[in-house]
């Protein structure tokens, strides 16, 4: 059966909460990129009550740290923002129904995760490496936003430690390192005429027929990086041009994504797809975004460590995440929550509730064995 939730934003976290339950909490401050002041207020006040922890903010960015003198400091990080929330159907509050199943925005990307983290921040006081919580702001949105990049420019010291673990949906298996991501902003340039005298401009948009053409007979890459198999992608995601419905429109921009395995430098993938579309009469190339990648981090022993606790086959995680800030920390990182991938920025975003105190009992068994 439906619920109708306990808590509404206005009420304090209570960390005490099993992890699902606090998911659901989570939830139910809702905190699309940009909007997470409150949920930040209250994951801070949480732990600044758990004297085991210090405690620091900037900006929307809290990080929490215990200070024992471990030989080994480990990293837990995840993301409180979400993307928009939908309106029809609505996707907060959160539901919890008859099948078990955690509903709303959030559930799966990453606020399972993050309950996770708070529940280790509250119950693991003597953990047998020193811990630090990072939860940061702006993570969905462009890269200049991030908050865990502006923690590490602002305040490098907080996030330095021997090995991290990003609460990234990854199914409840662990995924080492992720793909690159570089977006592009390919431009054709024409003529203006009427389109009753065609003949007398030259269309943009036709000039772009080249950049599809190479981008259907792209065939990806598959390589292994450390034992994954990881699985390029080239991709136009926009094509935008003309003026009006009687004009030969005189530009055109296609943009296009490149995901790409991490043993490729940010260089090399730049290079590769000015390389791959160098015949297609392109007037401008422009680099609109652009993240790398990272290798996995299972060779660090704490990531051997780590396996052995959370159990399954290590994957390769396709998609961009922060373990490449991490890695360009020089920290080796994996991904790892209960939270399903493919369900994550849907409208009906949703976790199976018993997954996510399973994800805390794994952690807890590595951090305390």
């Amino acid at each position: 059966m439906d619920r109708t939730p306990t808590h509404t934003a206005a009420q304090p976290l209570d960390l005490t909460l099993d992890a699902a339950a606090l998911t659901a909490a989570l939830v139910d401050f809702p905190s699309p990129s940009g909007q997470e002041k409150e949920l930040a207020d209250a994951i801070e006040t949480a732990l600044r009550a758990l004297p085991h922890l210090t405690v620091d903010r900037y900006g929307n960015n809290v990080v929490a740290r215990t200070s024992l003198g471990r030989a080994e400091r480990v990293i837990l990080a995840g993301h409180i923002d979400t993307v928009p929330i939908a309106e029809n159907p609505p996707n907060v509050p959160s539901r919890l129904d008859e099948d078990g199943v955690l509903w709303g925005c959030g559930t799966c990307d990453m606020k399972s995760g993050v309950a996770v983290q708070l529940r280790i921040a509250q119950t693991v006081t003597e953990p047998n490496r020193d811990l630090t919580f990072v939860f940061y702001d702006n993570e969905e949105v462009a890269a200049h936003l991030n908050g865990l990049g502006h923690v590490a420019e602002a305040h490098p010291d907080w996030l330095e430690g021997d090995f991290a673990v990003l609460l990234e949906p990854t199914d409840g298996q662990v995924e080492g390192g992720c793909q690159g991501t570089l977006r592009v902003l390919l431009k054709t340039k024409g003529e203006r005429a009427h389109s009753a005298r065609a003949w007398m401009g030259s269309n943009a948009i036709h000039a772009a027929a080249p950049i599809l053409a190479k981008l259907a007979a792209y065939e990806p890459r598959k390589p292994f990086v450390d034992g994954l198999q990881y699985h390029e992608g080239l991709n136009a995601v926009r094509v935008e041009g003309g003026v009006a419905t009687n004009v030969i429109p005189d530009a055109c921009t296609v943009t296009v994504n490149f995901r790409y395995a991490p043993d490729r430098t940010p260089e090399e993938a730049e290079a590769f797809v000015r390389e791959y579309f160098a015949d297609c009469g392109i007037e401008e190339f422009v680099v609109d975004d652009h993240s790398p990648g990272a290798r996995p981090g299972l060779t660090h022993p704490a990531a051997a460590a780590f396996m052995a606790a959370v159990g399954g086959e290590a994957r390769p995680k396709y998609g961009w995440t922060d373990v490449s800030r991490f890695s360009a920390f020089g920290v080796p990182a994996v991904n790892y929550s209960p939270g399903e991938p493919l369900l994550a920025h849907k409208v009906d975003e949703r976790v199976k509730a018993s997954l996510i105190p399973e994800a805390e009992s794994r952690l807890r068994a590595w951090l305390t064995s």
